[in-house]
């Protein structure tokens, strides 16, 4: 049963590789693997009351715009009924136009079967279309993690973090260099309501914008301040156009705030752009990353649209700011992820529901409350009675790592813990544990692995430490490994439980 993990532990978990979509796996954005094309189905029609019962008859509860019923087309939250009932790409987004919108039915099936012969996964892709009547409607796969927007500047609970802004940037100019790459370079409208998140966290374009304009539709919002200059005098969209809006983008991510371009340069030129750079950020960006950001960003808004460079040296330039390429989107956003179908069906504790859902706060609860019981019967080399003065500095250094680990002060409790296992008075497989949930609040997840493995070593029989290395494998992107690991562990409990 627990072969798989040790062999992690001799081949050595350095070599270990994320599967997840990250950056640095998308450095050709103008190719997509054929696997991806497989699953994501093909373009079809739909009729108006397939979508009519997928989204329980346009129900104002499931619209899912940010303006609401305000906006002009509304996009609602519909599921197919033709799907199984375990099948995660059941969910769908519906964008219904208005009834003065697309009046020549041709235009709109042509545009729509065009748009739809994209398939990427930096893009929200197009599945599908319904015109009948006055109706035209649009289907996209569903992306359950809302938009940039929501994240950027309507936060909750927690700013986006550094790592997680460049990663934004970068899907969203290898969207573009992708569609660049199969003739469709313009994009009407883009900003950061355009960029939504997939369930894995991941940052997609919206196929939407990608569709020509209709009759009486604008190309771009009526804020002029954050409209091409040329667009102001010719009143088209070209490819440059596009690369100005992302300009606009990268001073959103910098500022966590929606800044007009000339007074972004205007602070740029006079060399006061710290200024824009968000407070949330402070202690968390170097100089030398955000003066590149902005070098990247007054090219883009260049007021000659020939100036401004294309997606493909924006991607170039935007890999070399990459960082934590090997965490997973879903742990740079803390937002659990939902159990897939596999773990659903397993009969999982409380601490392997969290670590399917990779729910890092109710781990932390849970082991809290445990305390060090995984250590009962593991070693009596030493009790407590036995501490003489000599170890008396090792013993307060647990105790002060129990504390960090409570008081969620991670870093210091790994400091603690780390001093505490070199010193070798006593073997904890709590304390790995500990430490490896440690490392994972702070996105070091091979660190994490590695001591969820050694606690594992130390209690094979201990199901907690299973549980914790499928956690640290989700966050590396190995989910068919962490899903196999979750089995392990239940098997274990439930052979723990008929002894």
């Amino acid at each position: 049963m627990a072969t798989r993990c040790f062999y992690f532990s001799f081949c050595g978990i350095s070599n270990l590789k994320s599967n997840n979509t990250n950056p640095s796996h998308l450095e050709n954005s103008g190719e997509e693997n054929d696997d991806y094309k497989v699953k994501v189905q093909d373009f079809k029609e739909y009729t108006l009351e397939e979508l009519k019962a997928a989204t329980g008859g346009f129900c104002v509860d499931n619209i899912v715009s940010e303006h609401g019923e305000k906006a002009p087309n509304v996009v609602y939250k519909g599921k197919l009924q033709d799907k199984d009932e375990h099948d995660d790409d059941r969910f769908i987004a519906v964008k219904r136009f208005n009834k003065s919108a697309w009046p020549d039915t041709r235009q709109f099936l042509d545009e729509a079967k065009a748009v739809g012969q994209l398939r990427s996964r930096t893009l929200a892709n197009l599945l599908g279309c319904c015109c009948e009547g006055n109706e035209r409607l649009l289907v996209a796969e569903f992306m359950p993690h809302e938009t940039l927007s929501k994240h950027l500047f309507h936060w909750e609970t927690q700013p986006l973090k550094w790592a997680m802004r460049l990663r934004v940037a970068m899907y969203l100019a290898q969207a573009l260099d992708y569609c660049s790459s199969k003739g469709r370079s313009l994009y009407h409208d883009l900003n950061a309501y355009r960029v939504l998140f997939d369930q894995d966290c991941n940052p997609r374009l919206s196929c939407f914008g990608l569709m020509k304009n209709s009759r009486d539709g604008k190309s771009y919002s009526t804020n002029l301040a954050f409209t091409p200059p040329e667009y102001m005098r010719t009143g088209r969209v070209i490819a440059e156009s596009v690369i100005y809006s992302f300009g606009t983008i990268l001073l959103d991510l910098l500022s966590g705030k929606h800044i007009p371009p000339s007074h972004a340069l205007d602070l740029i030129k006079g060399k006061n752009f710290q200024m824009l750079t968000d407070s949330c950020l402070e202690g968390h960006l170097s100089n030398d990353d955000g003066t590149e950001l902005v070098r990247i960003a007054s090219r883009c808004l260049h007021c000659e649209p020939r100036e401004r460079p294309n997606a493909k040296s924006i991607v170039a330039a935007l890999t070399t700011l990459q960082k934590k390429s090997d965490v997973s989107s879903l742990i740079l956003m803390e937002i659990s992820k939902e159990p897939t179908a596999t773990t659903q069906i397993l009969n999982l504790s409380p601490l392997g529901d969290a670590c399917s859902r990779m729910d890092l706060t109710a781990i932390h609860e849970i082991l809290e409350n445990i305390g060090y019981s995984g250590d009962e019967g593991v070693t009596d080399e030493l009790s407590f009675q036995m501490w003489t003065s000599q170890l008396q500095d090792t013993l307060n250094g647990k105790k002060h790592g129990d504390n960090a680990f409570r008081a969620k002060d991670f870093t210091t409790a790994i400091k603690c813990y780390t001093s505490f296992i070199e010193s070798g008075s006593m073997v904890s497989p709590t304390m790995y544990v500990r430490r490896c949930l440690s490392y994972l609040m702070i996105n070091k997840a091979q660190e994490a692995l590695g001591d969820a493995m050694q606690a594992q070593v130390i209690h094979p029989d201990w199901s907690t430490a299973l549980y914790l290395q499928a956690a640290a494998l989700f966050s590396l992107g190995m989910d068919n490994d962490a899903r196999e690991t979750l089995k392990d562990a239940v098997l274990l409990d439930s052979e723990t439980e008929g002894n």
